[in-house]
């Protein structure tokens, strides 16, 4: 893959932002106020997906494992957390200014003593808190200081002696969340994959200090296997180990799931050995006791934690990038999203072939008993080939089409989304049809011709 050019637009991040934008996946949140630089609102196709693959997640996290509960902590939180965690002593990041142009950069990732914009000097490198900052009751002084959560996983340490006494759970056993964070990043980019208000999936699993590597490999390899879950292309993931120089200090080894986007290799989620840092830092802020008594074994300890945490809005970007692609024609390309239909907003669209002979109303009445299982999507407007291209760019799985046919034998036309291939479908069968795509749907191999290409 040709390296990333820094200072110019991969052409299809572009298109997948216009394309975001025209039919409902993300918008620039307030963009009727000229925009919220770094925040997103995701719109009617969007909230689907990402509500999929929160539900997906939660399966496989929660559902499908007895010893793992979920949660929902609060995201403003005692203060004290947050020095427990270490956040307000050394959550910074080296920020300097251009003197010329005012922009603001990050040090630690400027390659050049001058700036990239404009050539100009920069002032001297100082420190900046990440932490949003408010104040809870009517007074604003230093007793009254509050943050926004930078990170969802104090929510579950400052809950672990709740939820296992609660649960009954016992080591080693899990605790789950999905939930909004913020950081006042100072230099958010490439779309939604960095900004300032983001959703996290996180799950920190409680071993025995001794069995924590081998939980490590289980996990690691369950979190691969949620993305193959996705459709996401093999080629394009790949893990990367952290080196002494990268590794946190509360952490024994760290490990994270990349994604080759079209700004190059980049963080999807991390799973970690976060030792026993976190519970020792409560126990000792807190002055509760956080260790935990193995009456098994009759001994007692502070447990290890394995950490993953996914980025929500990163796993939407790997999926929106996974799946845009363009198939040149011989009038028109044809941009399609071949999103997984497990997680695919819409999982099929009705039409009516023409809008007389009765075939919207057989078309509604497909349409009705369908929505009862799965999200579908009507339409008569325009030219049928119109109406699929509106859907592929959806990335709607199968369109089902009433024609004169279907008053003879109650049969519909099905043209699936990757191949375009169409056959024809009796009504009474679609539902199982439908369902048997969701469970084991294979995407075609295919070759995307925009990954290197930049805007000039």
């Amino acid at each position: 893959m040709a390296k990333p050019n820094k200072n110019k637009m991969p052409v299809k991040m572009e298109k997948l932002m216009s394309l975001c934008k025209r039919r409902g996946f993300i918008y620039q949140s307030s963009e009727i106020y000229g925009g919220q630089s770094a925040c997103w609102d995701y719109g009617p196709l969007g909230v689907e997906v990402k509500n999929n693959i929160k539900q997906l997640w939660w399966k496989a996290m929660v559902q499908e494992n007895e010893n793992i509960e979920g949660i929902d902590a609060a995201i403003i939180m005692h203060p004290r957390v947050w020095e427990a965690s270490g956040h307000v002593e050394g959550f910074h990041d080296p920020m300097v200014d251009c003197k010329e142009c005012k922009r603001r950069f990050r040090a630690d990732q400027l390659t050049t003593d001058v700036c990239p914009e404009c050539g100009g000097e920069f002032t001297d490198v100082r420190q900046f808190n990440l932490m949003f900052k408010t104040h809870i009751g009517p007074v604003e002084d230093s007793a009254s200081i509050a943050y926004l959560r930078p990170e969802t996983a104090q929510g579950i340490y400052v809950n672990f002696l709740n939820v296992y006494n609660s649960s009954r759970q016992k080591i080693p056993f899990g605790i789950a969340q999905i939930g909004k964070a913020f950081r006042n990043e100072i230099t958010p980019g490439n779309f939604i994959f960095r900004s300032r208000e983001f959703e996290q999936m996180e799950m920190q699993f409680f071993v025995k200090p001794e069995e924590a590597d081998s939980w490590m490999e289980h996990w690691k390899q369950q979190r691969w296997n949620f993305h193959m879950r996705l459709g996401i292309r093999p080629e394009r993931l790949r893990w990367h180990e952290h080196g002494p120089d990268e590794l946190a200090h509360y952490a024994k080894s760290a490990f994270d799931i990349e994604y080759r986007f079209p700004f190059g290799w980049s963080e999807l989620e991390g799973v970690h050995n976060r030792t026993d840092f976190d519970l020792k830092r409560h126990t000792e802020f807190s002055g509760k006791d956080m260790s935990y008594f193995d009456q098994e074994t009759n001994e007692r300890y502070i447990p290890y934690i394995i950490e993953t945490s996914a980025g929500c809005d990163r796993t939407m970007l790997e999926i929106l990038t996974d799946s845009y692609e363009e198939e040149p024609g011989e009038k028109e390309t044809r941009v399609v999203m071949r999103i997984s239909p497990l997680i695919a907003p819409i999982k099929a669209a009705v039409f009516p072939l023409v809008k007389r002979d009765g075939m919207p109303e057989i078309a509604r009445e497909i349409q009705q008993e369908l929505k009862k299982a799965f999200p579908i999507f009507y339409d008569e407007g325009g030219s049928i080939g119109r109406r699929y291209r509106r859907m592929d760019e959806a990335g709607t799985p199968y369109c089902l089409t009433v024609d004169s046919q279907t008053k003879e034998d109650n049969t519909v036309t099905v043209r699936d989304r990757d191949s375009m291939d169409q056959t024809r479908v009796k009504i009474d069968d679609l539902k199982s049809m439908i369902r048997n795509a969701i469970e084991n749907y294979k995407r075609p191999e295919t070759v995307d011709t925009l990954e290197d290409t930049y805007v000039e």
